[in-house]
């Protein structure tokens, strides 16, 4: 009998590889998985962001929290009006700039993104490990913001007059992964930025990037884009993949 080289392979990957077959179809097993993956997928981006448990266990670290809001009214505006996701709330711009320095070297923002249960379940055992290797840095308020897409990154960034931003949200749920949260960090956070000034760490979760490696990817990038002044495409990453 030829040996299944594809059963092994399933042993190193949630992607949806080497199902099987049940005549014509799929097993029915495996459709049964698949619909439920599409379920869960389908919750994910319904899911609320927890903030009250959210902001009293950042203040548990003994970090002050601020909690804003984009200009989408709910979850129906937020996905039928993407571009309302990356604008600040008029009364939460206000809000942030009462807080304005003159020197705020970073500011971390969590979002619900597409998946909120990504940040609930994500954001505080990151922080924990990313704060270690910050410890010299100044850093604003984490923020906590309700209905945000990444664009809303840069006028958090703004009115807070950060040199960096750095907004971490659920990202789009696949169908093996829907509470995986991404990192996008933006040298001179601004309002009108484009994705290209933007570096981007993804599938932070237990079963992809571990919170120690996006630690260590997102510690060594913050680094390099405050020595050289730029992030995105103009940033070259020279990190050794090997150690992560």
């Amino acid at each position: 009998m030829e040996e299944d080289y594809w059963q092994e392979l399933r042993n190193f990957t949630h992607a949806r590889i080497a199902m099987g077959r049940a005549g014509n179809a799929m097993p029915t097993s495996e459709i049964l998985s698949l619909r439920m993956a599409h379920a869960l997928a389908r919750d994910a981006v319904q899911a609320e962001i927890k903030a009250d448990w959210l902001n009293e266990k950042l203040f548990q670290l003994g970090l002050n929290v601020q909690r804003v809001k984009s200009q989408a009214q709910d979850r129906v505006d937020y996905i039928r009006n993407p571009n309302k996701g990356r604008l600040l709330h008029g009364q939460s711009r206000q809000q942030l700039e009462s807080l304005r320095t003159d020197k705020t070297d970073l500011c971390i923002i969590f979002a619900d993104g597409l998946s909120a249960d990504a940040v609930n379940i994500h954001a505080i055992p990151f922080i924990e490990l990313l704060l270690k290797e910050l410890a010299y840095w100044n850093i604003a308020p984490i923020i906590l913001a309700e209905q945000g897409r990444v664009g809303l990154s840069d006028p958090i960034g703004e009115a807070l007059n950060a040199q960096i931003s750095l907004i971490l949200l659920g990202e789009r749920p696949g169908l093996s992964a829907p509470t995986s949260l991404g990192a996008y960090i933006t040298y001179m956070p601004r309002s009108g930025n484009t994705d290209e000034k933007r570096n981007c760490v993804s599938n932070i979760q237990p079963a992809g990037l571990s919170y120690q490696q996006a630690v260590y990817k997102i510690s060594y990038l913050l680094h390099e884009i405050r020595s050289q002044q730029l992030s995105g495409v103009q940033l070259k990453d020279n990190q050794r993949n090997d150690l992560l």
